[in-house]
């Protein structure tokens, strides 16, 4: 059984990676749904909760279903990122999360993120002022290194985890990489056989099928693995993989009947979460991803990126359906 604090997590946890302007509720919901066991939000401003910015705040909103979930924080200043702590914890989330692995310019050119990997005791003071500051469990999520040179995150698990973290998620590219080229699971496998880490090590990157998620845990021993990019329009991952863990066999890919089920899901909490008008357009970034690989699909696309009514899109999720289901 992997335990984060007194998380229970079952023997391979599948966690959702916090994906900035991806894994709201909405999403994170029809993850969840489909097995997903351990939930992040998207990245929240340290900066922006101290100050109350609106945006940051409706970062914060969990819900019950959603259980166990994290708050994942980013920011460059130690006493902003234990403020911002404490706010987060009135939520009451499962655990908080530093993010010390974006790699974006505006993430890591403001000193936040994956440029903390630039200056280890600065992140080391910041992750024990947060620690210190909360009664909640402290993750943190990282990437190898700054660059090919920089590859320093063996001293960071082991640092951390001296100050009180209690489960590091390791992304295998360096910034510099972004998310170019093959992940690098070596040094994750390291660390999680380095005899001194005694808290869960999962690895993310490239984790795309269930055979690459059996693979990483047969080859590297790590304790489960974090999912961001290949879930996105395609949650069934979490059950494709979990299937396969208890019988050897790969699941069928959703019918094109459950695509639809899923995304109208997907739209709805949308919309109950956002209000009609907003979730409507916020949806629209995920119907490509849905419907990806289905053929003469440009028509049905237009309609549903373009649709200001719910009833409309609705109508065209229930004539994809049927268009479909007779090409099947």
């Amino acid at each position: 059984m992997v335990k984060i604090g007194n998380i229970e997590l079952g023997d391979f946890p599948l966690l959702l990676a916090p994906m900035e302007d991806v894994s709201d509720p909405p999403f994170r919901h029809v993850c969840k749904e489909q097995g997903a066991d351990m939930l992040y939000t998207e990245f929240v401003s340290s900066e922006g909760l101290i100050r109350d910015a609106v945006k940051s705040i409706k970062k914060l909103d969990i819900f019950e279903h959603e259980r166990p979930i994290g708050v994942q924080l980013f920011g460059s200043s130690i006493e902003s990122m234990r403020e911002a702590a404490i706010i987060a914890e009135k939520v009451n989330p499962n655990l908080i999360d530093i993010n010390y692995g974006c790699p974006v310019k505006q993430v890591a050119c403001k000193g936040a993120g994956a440029a903390l990997l630039q200056d280890i005791p600065k992140m080391v003071k910041m992750t024990e002022a947060i620690v210190k500051a909360v009664s909640l469990p402290v993750t943190v999520k990282t990437r190898l290194g700054w660059d090919d040179s920089t590859k320093n995150v063996m001293e960071v698990a082991e640092r951390l985890q001296d100050i009180g973290i209690q489960a590091l998620t390791i992304h295998g590219r360096t910034r510099k990489q972004m998310y170019k080229g093959p992940a690098d699971w070596t040094l994750i496998g390291d660390i999680k056989n380095n005899q001194r880490i005694r808290i869960p090590i999962f690895g993310n990157g490239d984790v795309s099928s269930p055979i690459v998620a059996q693979e990483m845990k047969n080859r590297y021993g790590i304790d489960g693995v974090m999912i961001g990019r290949a879930s996105i329009g395609y949650p069934w991952i979490f059950r494709e993989i979990k299937h396969y863990f208890k019988t050897g066999e790969i699941l069928s890919l959703p019918t094109f009947e459950e695509r639809i089920v899923v995304c109208r899901t997907h739209l709805m909490k949308s919309i109950e979460w956002k209000g009609e008008r907003l979730g409507i357009i916020e949806m629209r970034k995920h119907y490509s991803n849905y419907f990806r690989g289905m053929e003469n699909f440009k028509d049905f696309r237009m309609k549903l990126v373009t649709s200001d009514s719910l009833q409309a899109l609705l109508e065209t999720l229930e004539a994809i359906g049927k268009v479909y289901a007779e090409v099947a």
